[in-house]
């Protein structure tokens, strides 16, 4: 029988079954393990694939004014700036400040988490 060195590290307390946040981007992303070859054990969070804009619901558009940024729009929409990850997703960008440069630019505000 083997032991599984995720489990393992879990059971030990070297890392919380769930180390991610209620609002991360992360959350329900699994974990892995890697073997170095020295035996040791490295825990992972694995591959996190980001839906295709289209394939996310939209509530709201917003038009960027001046003194926006990011984490103001989740407070808005969510009342939780932490959440400014979903906008970026539902955006397609990776540097969330993207979406607030431009004056007059168009936001797309997703719908709400289903459970936080």
């Amino acid at each position: 029988m083997s032991i599984d060195p995720l489990q393992a590290l879990i059971d030990a307390g070297a890392i919380p079954a769930s180390p991610y946040g209620e609002a991360s981007r992360y959350r329900g992303v699994p974990l892995a393990t890697h073997v170095r070859p020295d035996g040791s054990v490295v825990a992972y969070g694995r591959r996190r694939f980001v839906p295709a804009p289209g394939q996310i619901a939209t509530a709201a558009m917003h038009v960027v004014r001046g003194g926006d940024r990011p984490d103001l729009l989740a407070h808005a929409a969510y009342q939780q700036p932490l959440l400014q990850w979903r906008i970026g997703d539902a955006n397609a960008v990776i540097d969330l400040f993207e979406l607030t440069d431009t004056l007059g630019e168009r936001v797309r505000i997703p719908e709400p988490p289903q459970a936080l």
